[in-house]
């Protein structure tokens, strides 16, 4: 069987951080390595992980430099033989969302798979806020602000390892730019599992202020640059007006 490794980085995350253990333990059919790397919580957190630790297959629990220092941990104790991401305030839409992306996996020579993503209220996670409904991929839409939700990527480790990790010299847009070079640089074979594989607790940091908006869209280009790629032209305005649909679009199943 396809052994997922699921990495969870937590800090501070008191009240979502067992919702998110909950979900990967309840997770059906699936052979599933759980990695959780703390960095140094001192609210309560690391108290819950002590209590679920005996279904924690690896802990790390050390300082580190932000999100992306603490995923490239998990990244480099991974030993399944696909990869994926759930934050600590996320959790899976079902639990059959691994079983699904396993699914997607056998049989074929595809190096990853993505789907769907809902925005959920932190307050009330029933109460729907966004729908990203990923889509199908092509180069053209990629260039026109294109990108699957990054919690739902998930990558076999071989093409980790070719990819590297995140960048941690990016504050805020690591995320999408490892989805440049996965699609853009070295166009990976990614199969759209249309489903909605995690819902996550509205909140973001790219979005938590202007000040954070303006640096995530001089990163978004950069994004590019840095893999000896040109900025796609308006690539500013068109990456957040593609969200707009989010708001008024909603599921018909899986929600």
């Amino acid at each position: 069987m396809t052994r997922v490794s699921i990495i969870t980085a937590v800090y501070n995350r008191v009240s979502t951080i067992e919702c998110a253990l909950q979900s990967i333990r309840s997770q059906k059919n699936a052979e599933i390595e759980l990695i959780v790397v703390d960095g140094m919580s001192n609210d309560g957190t690391a108290e819950v992980l002590e209590r679920n630790r005996s279904r924690i297959d690896t802990l790390i629990q050390e300082p580190d430099d932000g999100i992306y220092d603490a995923l490239n941990k998990g990244l480099e104790a991974a030993s399944g033989d696909v990869v994926g991401f759930l934050h600590a305030d996320d959790f899976f839409a079902s639990d059959s969302v691994i079983q699904s992306v396993v699914g997607q996996f056998d049989g074929s020579e595809c190096d990853g798979v993505y789907g769907d993503l809902l925005y959920v209220s932190a307050e009330d996670p029933r109460k729907v806020i966004r729908y990203w409904r990923a889509g199908h991929f092509s180069q053209g839409t990629l260039r026109w602000g294109w990108m699957p939700p990054h919690p739902t990527v998930y990558l076999r480790r071989d093409a980790y390892r070719m990819l590297g990790g995140f960048r941690t010299d990016l504050q805020i847009a690591a995320d999408y730019e490892i989805l440049v070079r996965m699609f853009a640089k070295h166009r990976l074979k990614m199969r759209y599992l249309e489903e909605i594989l995690v819902k996550m607790r509205v909140g973001g940091k790219s979005n938590a202020s202007l000040r954070n908006r303006m640096l995530a869209n001089r990163e978004d280009r950069r994004a590019w640059a840095i893999n000896g790629m040109r900025p796609p032209t308006g690539l500013r305005f068109t990456k957040p007006l593609r969200k707009l649909s989010q708001y008024w679009r909603r599921p018909s199943r899986g929600g």
